[in-house]
């Protein structure tokens, strides 16, 4: 797809993960955050990082990303809401991205370093004294052959997931998952930017590509993976 659709595909997200307001107010409570600095490791257009700044004064953020398009997203969002001074998005690997901060968030990019638990590892130096929000996904159920073929075979159970947080020495603070309306509600919106594109240009020559691609992320939704991968969210200490 080409940069008008990409940057479409995401624009009703508030961010890319299943979590509602009242869940991520929770979350930023539980992070204890004071002054120093916050790094947001795979922030996207780092929506969570703009308001956990917002909130805290003292604190400044630097998020890290290699997708252009989000962070054009999410550098216009500081700038629109007067948060230059004191957050940075950089276009890099998160996974080698060495800090250190006394807070890092870390929510659904254990990709980018290959693996849960070398995600683990790694952010154990980057943060060498104080708070993680690590947010991954996980089976809640056994998945059927459909939904390993989906999403691959990198997933953990949630026990395995808090037995790889164990071992690169991180304390659970506090543990919670996205519900089946937080979930609901992330597959819908990032279905709505691109289905509301289609809505005025059925005619374009890329809308036959666009309505497969929505056909099939519903359907493999529903059918295949709904209920089945949990998403959690912990806030680690250390």
């Amino acid at each position: 797809m080409d940069d008008e659709l990409n940057a479409l595909r995401r624009a009703r997200m508030r961010w890319n993960t299943p979590l509602s307001e009242p869940h991520a107010d929770l979350l930023l409570d539980r992070m204890g955050l004071a002054e120093g600095h916050l790094a947001d490791l795979g922030c996207g257009w780092g929506e969570l990082l703009l308001r956990a700044v917002e909130r805290t004064p003292g604190l400044r953020g630097t998020g890290v990303d290699n997708d252009v398009t989000s962070l054009e997203r999410g550098r216009a969002a500081v700038e629109r809401r007067g948060l230059a001074s004191r957050v940075e998005l950089t276009e890099a690997d998160a996974a080698t991205w060495d800090g250190p901060a006394e807070r890092a968030f870390c929510v659904g990019a254990a990709h980018a370093f290959g693996s849960t638990k070398a995600a683990l590892d790694r952010l154990a130096r980057v943060v060498p004294s104080g708070r993680l929000l690590y947010g991954d996904g996980f089976w809640a159920v056994p998945p059927s052959d459909a939904a390993a073929e989906i999403l691959g075979p990198g997933l953990l159970t949630l026990p395995d997931l808090l037995d790889a947080v164990d071992d690169a020495g991180w304390r659970v603070l506090h543990l919670s998952t996205a519900d089946q309306l937080e979930w609901d509600d992330f597959e819908s919106t990032s279905r709505a930017g691109w289905e509301e594109w289609l809505a005025g240009h059925s005619a374009d020559p890329r809308a036959g590509e666009v309505r497969e691609w929505l056909d099939q992320r519903l359907r493999e939704y529903v059918r295949d993976y709904r209920g089945v991968l949990g998403f959690t969210y912990l806030v680690l200490g250390r």
